[in-house]
């Protein structure tokens, strides 16, 4: 098991600990991620959610995504970072944005999914693999 790691939003009133070992962690270069990351994708580390604590009150936002999934992506309704996301097709887990943690170090990235959608500035590098939706069984 890996060391338990923590993170929060950017004004510290939404905070969370980990205990568990991250089960995937990547990079998602579909629209959603891209416009609620105000960037060209987010990076996700998916972990078991009976491993997490949150304190502080977040604000969620579903959306279906291709999938049929709803995806419900919080934030902190202070200062508006986002934290963490549920996917209904992915029952407890949850998907903590590698943004929020304390030790940035603790993103291990193993893939690069939606790659086919990733914008011209954004492009997946080499090393890793990539995938142009999700990969098969996820």
């Amino acid at each position: 098991m890996t060391q338990a790691f923590t993170g929060g939003c950017l004004c510290g009133a939404v905070r969370y600990s980990c205990s568990a070992e991250p089960m995937m962690a990547g990079h998602c270069h579909c629209e959603d991620c891209r416009r609620s990351s105000g960037t060209g994708h987010c990076s996700h580390l998916i972990v078991p959610e009976a491993g997490v604590t949150i304190t502080g009150v977040t604000k969620g936002y579903d959306r279906p995504a291709d999938s049929g999934h709803v995806v419900s992506r919080h934030f902190c309704p202070e200062c508006g970072a986002p934290v963490f996301s549920r996917n209904s097709g992915m029952a407890g887990m949850v998907a903590l944005r590698a943004s929020s943690l304390d030790d940035l170090e603790v993103f291990k990235p193993q893939m690069h999914v939606y790659a086919a959608r990733a914008a011209s500035w954004d492009r997946p590098g080499e090393g890793l693999p990539s995938f142009d939706t999700m990969p098969p069984g996820m």
